[in-house]
């Protein structure tokens, strides 16, 4: 199947701020963690309307996954409203009945999504979205969680709760679509480190600025690793970690890091 990726936002259109975050980032963020978490599945092709942080129209968007013929468009995004409202919810177009395939997919990714992020229940909703109403085919809007709750955004700053949204994600379009996973080796997907939680993280590189770390985010894509960046606050500085693969096998994850380290990457490491 074909997925179209759709980190809402980015470039002059940030979105929604809230608690020292910019949703443009956030949304940008769990939707390559979709991506790199999809790598090991199979029967399945990605494109993101956007991997990295560049503008782009609502008709841009929806046009190019329209031409691409897409059979699922994925729309991430984080919400607002008054710094009280907070949870998460998901939206299909409101021009669609309840009987839809539209409407059965939003209800396997809703619950597999609120399994995993810890958030308040907010319901499966419709909307009039551009994303929603003018793409070809079956299309999902989800807002995880409100930018501008003190509990949502607190939630939002951590990489591994990104991690388990993108994981929900992940989950669900592996039951929509029936696809076939390498299991046990798929990230994060397996029964096993579900309850364990030991997960093999490659780092292809940690830098002190983004500038660098999407350079080699570009190195890695070129070399069909679908790598994306974990950010890590410190005390005194913020650290961009380029993430290159999650796996539950150690075996794997050292195949990939000799990989790496074959083509020049000397400093990558299993964390």
């Amino acid at each position: 199947m074909k997925l179209f990726i759709d980190p809402g936002h980015g470039g002059s259109d940030p979105g929604a701020k809230g608690n020292g975050l910019v949703e443009k980032e956030i949304n940008l963020d769990i939707a390559l963690r979709i991506a790199a978490l999809l790598a090991d599945i199979k029967d399945i092709q990605i494109r993101l309307s956007r991997d990295k942080d560049t503008t782009k129209s609502l008709s841009e968007r929806t046009d190019e996954a329209n031409a691409w013929g897409a059979d699922f468009y994925l729309s991430i995004h984080c919400n607002s409203f008054n710094g009280h409202a907070r949870g998460y919810e998901d939206f299909i177009y409101d021009g669609i009945s309840n009987s839809s395939i539209t409407a059965a997919y939003q209800q396997i990714f809703h619950s597999e999504i609120i399994k995993k992020n810890n958030l308040l229940d907010r319901g499966q909703k419709k909307a009039n979205y551009h994303v929603l109403r003018e793409t070809m085919m079956p299309a999902l809007l989800t807002e995880n969680g409100f930018i501008d709750h003190p509990l949502d955004s607190a939630s939002m700053k951590e990489t591994i709760w990104r991690q388990d949204v993108a994981e929900g994600h992940v989950r669900g379009l592996i039951k929509a679509f029936h696809l076939q996973t390498n299991t046990p080796d798929t990230p994060s997907i397996s029964p096993h480190h579900e309850k364990s939680g030991e997960l093999k993280r490659i780092i292809a590189g940690s830098f002190s600025s983004r500038v660098p770390a999407e350079r080699q985010i570009g190195n890695l894509r070129s070399m069909g690793i679908q790598a994306f960046i974990s950010v890590e606050n410190m005390t005194e500085q913020t650290i961009f970690h380029v993430q290159a693969g999650t796996f539950s096998s150690n075996q794997n994850a050292q195949a990939l890091l000799k990989m790496l380290k074959n083509a020049g990457y000397h400093e990558a490491f299993i964390r």
